[in-house]
């Protein structure tokens, strides 16, 4: 740069929302999946200063400064949906740390094990955009792209359809019995007559 100086350059003055130069006591990062999309959290934690700060999606949650036990807990909302989240402070020996997060209570492996088992995810292309399609199988909501979607339910002669719209895309989800105790329901993504792959989370 001519002026010399290494402070970053932004179109119009914007700086962003954070800058990693400020974020020098950032100690844990977490990638979060729920029906409204993935929500990044980063922790923040100055075990001289005491400082705690909590970012979810690039966005301050939680600033707390000059806290002078280091051990303890902060308790947030991520989400759509507002799911309680909770970062957990322990002392691990001396002045090492342990940050654990947990979402609704649990663990985030527990809770995204759970999550595996009553949500089904897919990612499709449509129309030059991605799209990302989460089926909440205890209540049958559909989410696109962070979007609870309108939705329409139809009994067929082996299950049940749930009929939405992309766009101008005709989409269902199409439900059939595995005929397996085991294995339960099949959910089926079908985007103009297509069927999608599900991903696993």
């Amino acid at each position: 740069m001519a002026s010399g100086d290494d402070s970053p350059i932004f179109e119009d003055d914007e700086s962003p929302p954070y800058s990693l130069e400020k974020m020098t006591d950032l100690v844990a990062v977490w990638d979060v999946a729920l029906s409204d999309g993935v929500h990044k959290i980063e922790f923040e934690h100055g075990t001289t200063s005491g400082k705690r700060v909590v970012y979810v999606d690039g966005k301050e949650e939680i600033r707390k400064e000059w806290m002078f036990k280091l051990v303890g807990k902060e308790t947030f909302c991520v989400g759509a949906a507002k799911m309680k989240a909770t970062i957990n402070i322990d002392a691990v020996s001396g002045f090492a740390y342990e940050y654990t997060l947990e979402i609704n209570g649990k663990s985030l492996k527990k809770y995204m094990e759970n999550r595996s088992k009553t949500t089904n995810t897919w990612v499709l292309h449509l129309d030059g955009e991605d799209f990302r399609v989460v089926l909440e199988k205890d209540t049958m909501d559909v989410w696109c792209n962070g979007k609870k979607m309108e939705t329409a339910g139809e009994f067929v002669d082996d299950g049940t359809e749930t009929h939405f719209s992309i766009g101008n895309h005709d989409c269902y989800i199409k439900a059939v019995s595995s005929g397996k105790r085991k294995e339960g329901i099949i959910h089926t993504l079908i985007v103009d007559n297509r069927e999608i792959p599900e991903i696993p989370e």
